[in-house]
């Protein structure tokens, strides 16, 4: 595939760190395809596309006309499309997100025509609670699924538990705590595993994901205790920490789901090769 092929073009680019960026894209002479919200897309630059001034230097570097490609999840409403947004974090040494990091507005790139994906709602019945826990840039599919819903009233209660470093790389902090604070079904938790470096003091809670779970958090603020029985949770970042709920989860008669034994936890991990 060569550089004329792309298809797409950046409408905006919005910096959350140095390292961490909102990427809205538009494609350029077609129509955007519907997705379900928690689907992925698949973006991709040419090797010949510049990389970012942070970035490590390549040891390898790819086929310049050859497109590098790689899924990221959407984390735009599937109600109002827009643009399509996704959720980038920088990777040093990857192939993809230091040419992505670099795009500007008015740049093009390539977006795969369809979106594609079973981390979705679709297997949740209505009457069941979620639980939607992310680190990092794993957030991103569940902002989709908030803003989906949402939009079309939500018949679920929410939680999201988001854990991060630093307070910085909560990238959508601002409209996650507004849609807490004006929706009685919505809960938001963002955690910080590194508080203590923090320039302003952190008044949040600190330490890892699971930790909001098992010392009661999550049952307080709901006011009863998440079961197979009323909830599903979705896991979604770093394979440790999916893990390690994962194995919380089982202790309490959990089970992770697949398309031969329906469960209540579906998973979702993000580190591959970027």
């Amino acid at each position: 595939m060569a550089a004329k092929e792309l298809n797409a073009i950046v409408s905006q680019r919005i910096e959350v760190t140095p390292s961490l960026i909102k990427l809205r894209v538009i494609p350029d002479g077609w129509e955007l395809p519907d997705f379900e919200p928690g689907q992925f897309g698949v973006l991709g630059l040419p090797g010949s596309a510049s990389r970012y001034s942070s970035a490590a230097p390549e040891e390898n570097p790819p086929d310049s006309e050859k497109l590098i490609l790689r899924a990221y999840s959407v984390a735009s409403s599937s109600v109002a499309k827009e643009y399509i947004e996704f959720y980038i974090g920088l990777v040093r040494s990857g192939s993809l997100t230091p040419r992505l990091l670099n795009l500007k507005r008015g740049d093009k790139l390539w977006v795969g025509p369809k979106f594609k994906g079973m981390f979705t709602l679709s297997e949740v019945p209505n009457e069941f609670n979620l639980v939607l826990i992310a680190t990092g840039t794993g957030v991103a599919p569940y902002i989709s699924m908030i803003r989906s819903e949402l939009a079309k009233g939500a018949r679920h209660r929410f939680a999201v538990i988001h854990g991060a470093c630093f307070s910085g790389d909560l990238g959508y902090h601002d409209e996650l705590t507004t849609l807490a604070s004006a929706n009685k079904n919505f809960t938001y938790m963002p955690i910080l595993s590194h508080a203590q470096d923090e320039v302003v003091p952190w008044k949040g809670h600190e330490g890892f994901v699971d930790k909001l779970w098992t010392d009661g958090t999550l049952e307080n603020s709901w006011g009863l205790h998440p079961t197979p029985e009323n909830t599903h949770v979705f896991l979604c970042g770093n394979p440790l920490m999916i893990k390690s709920m994962v194995e919380v989860l089982e202790k309490e008669n959990f089970i992770k789901h697949s398309k031969k034994s329906p469960g209540q936890v579906h998973t979702e991990q993000f580190f591959v090769k970027l």
